[in-house]
């Protein structure tokens, strides 16, 4: 079992910043993978960036989000630049045990024009 406790979201003017975070507790030793989804009003959940043996991220966010991790906290974060109204979503943290996935309550991130 892990649980998930995320962090940092918030109300930006589109070109902010913001710098998410995921509190891990539980069995974090066998996280497989670890990262971040979204989703918006009407759009399905989505894929933001993940750390497994690489780090992928979605196009849409290449260049302007960074995904970190400190294994000493059992926390990783979500840094995220140059923002645009359409980065508005719930932000979720997920992490894969064993074929298991784990979700945060999600976060909401606003982006004004």
């Amino acid at each position: 079992q892990v649980q998930l406790v995320e962090s940092g979201g918030g109300l930006v003017q589109a070109g902010g910043s913001l710098r998410l975070s995921c509190a891990a507790s539980g069995s974090t030793a066998i996280i497989t993978e670890m990262g971040w989804y979204r989703q918006a009003p009407g759009k399905q959940r989505e894929l933001v960036a993940t750390i497994t043996t690489i780090f992928t991220y979605a196009d849409s966010v290449k260049g302007r989000f960074t995904i970190s991790r400190d294994n000493a906290k059992n926390t990783w974060y979500l840094q995220m630049y140059r923002l645009e109204p359409e980065d508005t979503a719930v932000y979720y943290c997920h992490a894969n045990v064993r074929y298991t996935n784990y979700w945060g309550q999600g976060t909401q991130v606003t982006v004004s024009s």
